[in-house]
This record gives C-alpha cells, structure tokens and sequence, in this order.
C-alpha cells in the first residue's frame, strides 16, 4: 500500500477505504422540465389575475370597452412576464431552492407595478389606481402559494435520491468531506456530489473519501466532466487553487455546459449582502453591512404588528381553549411568565401558556445532571415536569401563542432569533452577542430546521445566518414553513 493512501486512511476527518469503482453520473432531463413548468405557471397565474380584474373594473368602470379593456390586459401580462423576465426569475440555478427565488419574483412583481403605475398616470386612464395597486398584489397573492406547491413534488424527490444535480467536487480533503456532509444534510438543495478530485499526494485514484470515489487530479478536471457528464464543478478552498489556475480551469469548462462554483475560503456570508463586482480588473466579493434599519425594517415592524393582531383575533377561540384545558389539567396560573433577552440585551417578560407543574424552576436545580440540552441550554425529552395537557401544547407550539402579545407590543418579532434566558445570555462570546442586534422571534431558522433536536452550534449558526443575511423573503419563507413544522410536531418537546 502506498505511502498516499496511508496518509489519507489515517486523516481523522475522513473515511478512506480503497476501491477500484469509477462513476459515470447523467444529466436528466427533469431540469429543463421543471422550468418550464415554472414559466408556464408563472404565465398562467399572470393571465388569469389580469382576465379575472380586468372583467371586475370593467364592471365598476361601464367607460371601459371591450378592446380597450383587451389591450389594457395584454398590456398587463406583457409588463409583468417581461419584469419577471429581466429579474431572472427562471433562472435554473436559483429554481427549488432558498429564498432567493422568492426574493427575485418579488422584485418582479414589484417593479412591473412600478411600470404599470407610472404608464397608467401617464396615458390618464380611469380606474389606473385601481388596476395597478389590485392586479400586481393579487398576481403576487397566487404566484408565491404556486411557485411553493411546484417545489413540494421536487424536494420530496430529492430526499429520495432523484431529481438531483451531479456534483464533481475539487478541493482540500477536509473542505471536501465538509461539502460532502452539507449535502447529504439538505438533499432538498439539489446537490448531490458523485465524485472528487484531489491535488497531487492526497489521495490516489480511486480511493474514497467519504463514500464518494476519487476519480482524478485538479489537472484532469475538465476532462473528468467530459467524461462523466456532471452538472457542476464545486471547487472548494485548497492551497493549489491561485487566480491563473481558476481562471485556467473556467475556459476548460467552457462548452461542457457544467457551471463552475468556488467556495470563498475567506468568509461565509451569503444572501443580499454579497455582491460580486469588478474594480480595477479584478474580480471582487463586496459584503455590505447587515440591515438593521431603514425601509424594509419599517415594513418588517408593519407586518409584525397587523400580523400579531390579525393572529389573534383569528385564533382568540384556540386560546380560550388552551387556557381551559390548563385549569381542567392542573391548579396554577394560566400564563407562564419568564424573563428573556431582547434586542440589544434589554430584558423582557415573555408569555407562554404554563406547560409544567407550578414548581418547575425549583425542581430544575434537581434534574441538572439529566440535562439533554445542547450548550447553554436545558432540555429534556421526557421532562418530568410537563404536565400532560403541557405535552399537547409542546408538540403543535401551542405554548407559544401567547407570544403574539410580545409581538404586538414590540419586544419580539414575527421571525428572529430564540430568544434567550439571561443566564445563556451572559455566557454569549462576541459572536453570539450579534443575536442581539435584532428581535427576537416568535419563529425563526430554528424553529424550521429541527427546533429542539438541534445541536447547539448549528443553532447558532441558525441564529448568526438570519441575523447576518435577513430578508422579507427569507422572513416570508420562515413562516411558511413554520406551519408545516408546527403541524407535524418535529422536533419540539
């Protein structure tokens, strides 16, 4: 055995066994597929609004005709669908995949309605406020819950193993394995890595790393995706990789019709604050600063406080029950009252419906040792102090509700962070300390990506990835998928 493949069996990040297996993985045709299913949905969505409000204007407007009418509506489609169309909204690479293919129809929408509005004003038509402030919201109200519905089938796929991109990865053995680990975490992605590619020394062909082989060097890459059809290069940070050597490797793969990604080895941020510009000659990854203020916090504030009030008065029957069921179950109060950190580390009363005998907090100190929490939190599967109406309550959020008071009142948010105990919060680094530039939330990335079942460090991670790169898109994505995680109950005890 050679000197290689010990030095690569004996690596404690990986998994290395040698083999001889090669692999030859397929582009499918469900890509092109999916688009245009995207496209035409996009498109049916856009004409049935447009028909459906242009039959109610002319109702209320008898000075519109049927031909003017006509051309108004074909005018309308053509706005909309050629908005969406600069915007890059069926862009393969953003299709069935977090929130920036919402945050690229978003900005469609809103920018056909700034042309409309401007061309209605213009030409003095009748109803123009009307038509513009009523088609664009409802073509927005149907094409979000749709373009949601098309992605269902399709994750649902990829976490059983199809509709998936083949990946060929390239990179330090370590960044590699990493790449490997995220993939399998979140098979909704799309990704799939089917093989690897390792510099001179690491490893020999053939050998593989973390299941996946090792079909060649960085040098073979190109002719490796001839050979094996990948849809993407990852290429992930390793000492070999300089500015010539990329650039290099970008003009080998073109006209493979294989996109290239490189993995920034210096930073990870993402979403709205990466930007990618050119100064000088030279390609430069620009990172602003987060948002905290400004246009779209006020917009944020204005959701959270008609959303909290619409919330409870739509639900005010299920919190008379909950409450009900608390004093049938167990004598004490009702509310449970606790004391958590806010934005800027200003501490608040929080408000839950009691889910533990009246004597928890003491009886905590007794269970310490029992603690299945991860890091600075205390956790228990099979808490002992949860009543049993409590244990209802836990598994549907039910619990929470009471929050929306906190939301009304402006301590929390809809979406934000978790918000902590002062005691966790003390033993923040600075790091963690960031959770509190922003509110906390009712629901979050934690509340939709496994809640409780959680390790503490990817619960951080959560939290720094909301605050670092938070959006309306991605704040509308966390609550649309809040009420599938709460309705089947994942992760909350």
């Amino acid at each position: 055995m050679s000197e290689q493949v010990q030095h690569a069996r004996h690596r404690p990040v990986t998994r290395v066994r040698v083999t001889r297996r090669t692999t030859h993985p397929t582009v499918s045709g469900w890509e092109p597929a999916y688009r245009y299913g995207v496209i035409a949905a996009d498109v049916l969505c856009t004409v049935l609004v447009v028909v459906l409000a242009g039959a109610v204007l002319q109702a209320r407007h008898a000075s519109f005709g049927p031909l003017p009418m006509l051309a108004l509506e074909a005018v309308t489609v053509a706005v909309v669908l050629g908005s969406l169309f600069l915007n890059r909204v069926w862009n393969p690479m953003v299709l069935g995949q977090g929130a920036e293919e919402f945050r690229r129809l978003g900005r469609g929408l809103f920018g056909s309605v700034v042309a409309l509005g401007l061309g209605a004003l213009a030409a003095g038509l009748p109803g123009a406020r009307l038509w513009v402030f009523v088609v664009g919201p409802a073509v927005a109200l149907v094409a979000f819950p749709v373009r949601y519905a098309l992605r269902r089938p399709l994750h649902r796929a990829r976490g059983e193993g199809r509709c998936l991109l083949p990946v060929l990865a390239a990179g330090n053995v370590d960044t590699v394995a990493d790449l490997i680990s995220r993939t399998r975490r979140a098979p909704h992605l799309g990704w799939r890595v089917d093989a690897v590619c390792t510099v001179d020394g690491r490893a020999e062909i053939g050998v593989e790393l973390e299941g996946i082989p090792v079909v060649g060097r960085f040098g073979e890459l190109a002719e490796q995706v001839r050979r094996g059809g990948y849809r993407i290069v990852a290429v992930t940070p390793d000492a070999y990789w300089t500015p010539r050597r990329l650039q290099q490797l970008a003009w080998d793969l073109e006209g493979t019709g294989t996109e290239m990604v490189v993995a920034p080895a210096l930073m990870d941020f993402a979403g709205p604050r990466l930007h990618v510009t050119g100064v000088l000659g030279m390609p430069l990854l620009r990172v602003s600063e987060p948002s905290f203020t400004g246009f779209r916090r006020v917009v944020k504030a204005t959701v959270d406080k008609v959303g909290s009030t619409l919330l409870l008065a739509l639900l005010s029957p299920v919190l008379l029950a909950v409450a009900v069921a608390i004093m049938i179950d167990t004598r004490g109060p009702v509310l449970y009252k606790q004391r958590r950190v806010g934005k800027g580390g200003a501490t608040f009363t929080i408000l839950k419906f009691r889910t533990m005998v009246t004597d928890a907090d003491a009886l905590r100190a007794k269970l310490q040792q029992l603690n299945e929490g991860a890091g600075v939190l205390f956790k228990m599967k099979h808490d002992p102090r949860v009543t049993a109406v409590g244990r209802f309550l836990r598994r549907y959020s039910l619990d929470e509700l009471p929050q929306l008071l906190n939301v009304l009142t402006g301590a929390m948010s809809l979406v934000g962070p978790r918000p902590p105990l002062p005691e966790e919060s003390a033993k923040y680094g600075p790091d963690m300390r960031r959770r509190l530039l922003v509110k906390p939330g009712l629901t979050g990335l934690w509340q939709v990506s496994g809640r409780s079942d959680l390790s503490w460090e990817e619960s951080v991670r959560l939290d720094l990835r909301y605050v670092e790169d938070w959006s309306l898109a991605l704040d509308a994505l966390i609550l649309w998928k809040t009420f599938r995680a709460v309705f089947g109950g994942q992760g909350a005890y």
